[in-house]
């Protein structure tokens, strides 16, 4: 019979390889708040908020990573691309570039805490990057940071701080934590919450028929029950379609107004703004109706800071320091350019082209159209020239070696010594 797995065990192994449980010691803090994290994400039930984070997930899930290395001031590309494989194509099993940068970008919002463990083999490569959503606690260990997982089964595990990446937002009071969205979210979340509930229970009321029903005659009190009873049953319920109800000399029925106090549109508005100002976005970008000017000023708010600090952490917790000091980096980008109006990329693409700044699929990228074959080839217009050969021609430095013999005997020469009264320090000519 195939041994059954579970889902942690596929992920850490059966054993871990680390020093003993008792061996560790809290991590003591230099303020007074605890070293134990409580992962929560409560909020992500409303619908408002869960809309809004989407929509930021969906576009940093969209973010390509890359391998680089700078040296003496150029990018290069690096000696060994198996990084770069992982964090733009499979980060690990079970999930692909975009899933996992998606899942970042939620827990980032929800949490402002998030936790990629770094899974190495024996031979200490990395054979890919696993997001966790769990309690944590700092502890300490031979003047080393150890992160313990405890997971919603009970299940623990451990791992050295260096082989966390660690992504952090509202960082305040902690030294080493996120704030919780608790105590700022929560208030306009119940009030929404709220708001929504009164809306339903108003359509729920108002299908319903309401008054008092007040008998001609004296009655006990149990034969008034019995009546009420029977009345409410036979048309006080949704089985009364029809919304009449018929009564008899023995009663009088005298009808209550139904009407339920609702928020307005504007109120209503009002509270969800206030979610999306906290996430820092907007309804256009929820609904994806932004245009160019909007999106380029939620990129550089909201998506671009993150990308930074994923590359900067990236960089750090997968290089050692000699291959840092080495150029080896860590990048985030996106084509910002697919967001743009069609007047707007026709420009960037002519200039860039024209100039040599961008290939021809390049290009055909921004149109979301297929490269071509001989694509990645640069061409440039003959429009341009370089900057210093155009000051030597117009000042009229040109080489004596290159310049034509003077002819013998006879003819003038103008004031500036030029020949025959013509003028050789004539405009460059553009298509030279």
């Amino acid at each position: 019979m195939k041994e059954k797995r579970s889902f942690f065990g596929m992920i850490f192994g059966r054993e871990q390889q680390q020093p003993q449980a008792q061996q560790y010691t809290q991590m003591q803090m230099m303020n007074s708040s605890p070293t134990f994290y409580d992962f929560t994400g409560d909020g992500y039930d409303s619908d408002t908020v869960r809309g809004t984070v989407d929509g930021f997930a969906r576009n940093v899930g969209k973010l390509k990573a890359k391998h680089i290395r700078r040296v003496n001031g150029k990018i290069g590309p690096p000696t060994n691309d198996d990084i770069e494989w992982l964090l733009s194509v499979r980060p690990n099993r079970f999930m692909n570039a975009y899933i996992f940068y998606y899942r970042l970008a939620t827990q980032f919002l929800m949490t402002n805490n998030v936790f990629v463990w770094i899974r190495r083999d024996a031979m200490n490569r990395i054979e890919g990057f696993y997001p966790l959503n769990s309690a944590c606690e700092l502890l300490e260990h031979q003047g080393e940071m150890y992160v313990r997982f405890r997971f919603y089964d009970g299940k623990t595990y451990t791992a050295p701080y260096y082989d966390i990446i660690h992504l952090r937002r509202f960082y305040f009071n902690d030294d080493m934590w996120g704030e919780s969205n608790r105590k700022a979210l929560n208030p306009i979340l119940n009030l929404i919450s709220i708001t929504n509930q009164g809306i339903g229970n108003a359509v729920k009321s108002s299908a319903f028929i309401r008054g008092i029903l007040k008998f001609t005659s004296m009655l006990k009190p149990d034969d008034m029950k019995a009546q009420t009873d029977k009345f409410q049953a036979d048309y006080l319920t949704a089985a009364n379609s029809g919304g009449i109800a018929a009564t008899d000399a023995k009663a009088e029925y005298q009808e209550l107004k139904n009407d339920p106090k609702m928020i307005d549109d504007k109120q209503m508005n009002a509270m969800e703004d206030k979610v999306y100002s906290y996430f820092g976005s907007n309804k256009d970008i929820v609904q994806s109706s932004y245009d160019e000017a909007e999106w380029g000023a939620y990129y550089e708010s909201m998506i671009e800071p993150f990308a930074i600090q994923m590359g900067l952490e990236f960089t750090y917790k997968i290089f050692t320091d000699g291959q840092q000091g080495h150029g080896n980096e860590i990048i985030f980008e996106a084509n910002r350019l697919q967001y743009a109006s069609n007047d707007t990329k026709i420009k960037v693409v002519e200039s860039l082209v024209d100039r040599a700044m961008m290939s021809i699929n390049q290009g055909l990228e921004v149109f979301n159209l297929p490269p071509i074959e001989g694509g990645e080839k640069r061409i440039m217009s003959l429009n341009f020239i370089d900057a210093d050969k155009a000051n030597e021609y117009q000042l009229g430095k040109v080489s004596k070696a290159a310049a034509p013999p003077a002819p013998k005997g006879g003819e003038e020469q103008n004031d500036d010594g030029n020949r025959g009264g013509g003028d050789d320090n004539r405009p460059l000519d553009s298509d030279v």
